[in-house]
């Protein structure tokens, strides 16, 4: 599977990339901090990610797996949530569901490229 973006801003022209690579970097995006069409999907985490052919793409990191330990919010020991992600984590891309525009009930969903951590190891 192959997929195109433009190489640039500068350049439209089409960059065809395999869909791997690995996570750059990460920061996770809490309700405060999300846009109001994101609020209901938080938290999650947006990452820069190293294509195998070399270029870096922004994108949300999804499918991650994560455990439960005991944490303190706002003064209260609650059970949190610690999601698995870390820099130089293999990643392939996915197509998700990015937010509904409108009506939460009867809007448009949009959908668009996401990464997950890899599900197999990919012959080469």
């Amino acid at each position: 599977m192959s997929h195109e973006f433009p190489s640039s801003i500068v350049s439209m022209e089409p960059f065809t990339f395999c869909g791997r690579g690995e996570v750059w970097s990460y920061a996770i995006v809490h309700r405060e901090d999300a846009p109001e069409q994101f609020k209901d999907y938080t938290p999650f985490f947006i990452s820069i990610v190293q294509l195998e052919e070399g270029p870096r793409v922004t994108a949300q990191l999804t499918d991650l797996d994560w455990h439960e330990e005991p944490g303190i919010i706002d003064g209260e020991k609650r059970q949190v949530k610690k999601f698995h992600v870390e820099i130089g984590m293999p990643v392939e891309m996915v197509t998700r569901k990015l937010f509904v525009e409108g009506n939460p009930d009867t809007g448009l969903i949009i959908y668009g490229p996401k990464f997950r951590p890899v599900l197999e190891k990919q012959a080469p």
